[in-house]
C-alpha cells in the first residue's frame, strides 16, 4: 500500500489535496494522511505567515503535530505553502516525490530535497491570471491609467505627465523579459497576438524546446536586454544569483524612456537604485506589484514618486487560482509519472 501526506491549509484545504491524490496514475490501495497547518487563520492573518515563511523560510516555523511520525513511512508528500523542513525531510526514509501546488519554494528546504534527491514538482497555479496582470501593467504604466484616475478622484483634471514626449502605443515599445518560464512564455503568447515586438534573456531555458511550442523570439544578453528594450518585464526567481540583478549597473543602460514591472520578487530589484533612476527621471517609470515591505510602509519612499504604478501583490489573486492548484498538481505529477520528465521539475533534472 502506497502512503500519502498531505497537509492542508487557510487557502488550500486537506481534502481538496486528499482529492486530487487519489487521482494520481499511481498503484492503489491509496493511504492518505491528512494534516492542518494553520488552516484557523482568517485570510488576513494568513498572509502574515506566508510573508513570513517567504522570508524565513520553512525552518522558522512550527510543522504540524504528529508529521514526523507519518512521513517516516510516507512515499508523496503533498503541500500548498505548509513548511517541509530538515526535519521532515531527514525523517522521511521512503518518500518518491514531494509536490506543492504553487510556484513559489521558500516553504521548502530545497537543499535537503536535493541532498536526498527527492524530486520536487510545482505549479504556476496563477501563470494566467498573472501574465494578464503584467500586461496591464505595461499598459497603466506606459499610458499612466492609474495616474489619470488617482488625480480625478483627487478632483485634478490632469492630462499632462512625465512620460509625455514618449507616450505610445504598445505596439510600438519593444518589450524585453528576464526570464522565460511558464509566465514568462504566457506573457509572449499575449504581446504576439497583440504585435508586440519581444526579445529575451533567459540563460536556462531550451530554445529548441521553446521553438516547437510556438515561441520563437530572439534572445540577448542581459546588458543587451536592458539597453535596448522600451519595456523590461521581469519573470524569474529570486537566487543567490538574481538578488537584485536589477541594479544602477543596468538601470544606467536604459533608455531614458524606458519602463521596469515586475511582477515577479522584489528581490530581483535594488530597491535603492530602483528609486534613484526614477527620482532622477533616469527612466520613463516603472510599475510594481511586489515590494520589499509588505504591506508597504506610510513613510515609503517609493509613495512619494510620481513616476511609479503599485498594487498590492494581487497578481494572482483570482477567484479560480488557489482553489484549483492541487488539480493542477495532480496533471502535472500525472505527466511526470508517465513520461519521467517535466518543466515543472525543479531539481534533479
Amino acid at each position: 500500500m502506497l502512503k500519502v501526506v498531505v497537509v492542508g491549509d487557510s487557502l488550500v484545504s486537506s481534502d481538496t489535496l486528499e482529492d486530487a491524490a487519489r487521482q494520481l496514475n499511481i498503484e492503489e490501495p491509496l493511504e492518505v494522511k491528512k494534516f492542518e497547518w494553520n488552516s484557523n487563520l482568517e485570510k488576513d492573518a494568513f498572509q502574515e505567515v506566508i510573508l513570513k515563511i517567504e522570508k524565513h523560510g520553512p525552518e522558522s516555523m512550527e510543522i504540524p503535530e504528529g508529521i514526523l511520525e507519518e512521513i517516516e513511512t510516507a512515499d508523496y508528500l503533498f503541500v500548498h505553502i505548509a513548511p517541509v523542513s530538515k526535519e521532515m525531510i531527514d525523517k522521511a526514509k521512503n518518500l518518491k516525490l514531494i509536490g506543492t501546488c504553487r510556484g513559489g519554494l521558500e516553504h521548502l528546504n530545497m537543499e535537503e530535497c536535493t541532498n536526498k534527491k527527492i524530486p520536487v514538482i510545482h505549479v504556476i497555479r496563477n501563470a494566467e491570471p498573472v501574465a494578464d496582470f503584467a500586461l496591464g501593467l505595461m499598459l497603466t504604466e506606459t499610458r499612466n491609467i492609474a495616474r489619470a484616475h488617482h488625480y480625478i478622484k483627487e478632483g485634478k483634471w490632469v492630462k499632462s505627465f512625465a512620460n509625455d514626449p514618449y507616450k505610445t502605443t504598445l505596439r510600438n515599445l519593444k518589450v524585453g523579459l528576464l526570464g522565460l518560464g511558464y509566465i514568462g512564455k504566457l506573457v509572449v503568447k499575449r504581446l504576439k497576438a497583440l504585435g508586440v515586438e519581444i526579445i529575451a534573456y533567459d540563460p536556462y531555458v531550451d530554445r529548441e524546446k521553446l521553438k516547437q511550442e510556438g515561441i520563437d523570439i530572439e534572445f540577448v544578453e542581459l546588458e543587451e536586454l536592458f539597453s535596448i528594450s522600451d519595456i523590461i518585464s521581469l519573470h524569474a526567481r529570486v537566487t543567490p544569483e538574481t538578488t537584485n540583478i536589477v541594479n544602477k549597473k543596468l538601470f544606467e543602460l536604459m533608455k531614458p524612456s524606458s519602463y521596469l514591472i515586475n511582477t515577479a520578487r522584489a528581490g530581483l530589484v535594488d530597491k535603492k537604485d530602483l528609486i534613484d533612476v526614477l527620482k532622477n527621471k533616469k527612466i520613463g517609470g516603472a510599475a510594481l506589484d511586489v515590494v520589499w515591505e509588505e504591506p508597504i510602509a506610510a513613510g515609503d519612499e517609493l509613495l512619494e514618486l510620481e513616476n511609479i504604478t503599485l498594487t498590492p501583490h494581487i497578481a494572482g489573486d483570482t477567484i479560480d487560482a488557489i482553489p484549483r492548484s492541487p488539480y493542477l498538481l495532480r496533471d502535472v505529477i500525472n505527466d511526470y509519472l508517465e513520461n519521467n520528465t517535466s518543466d515543472m521539475l525543479v531539481n534533479l533534472k
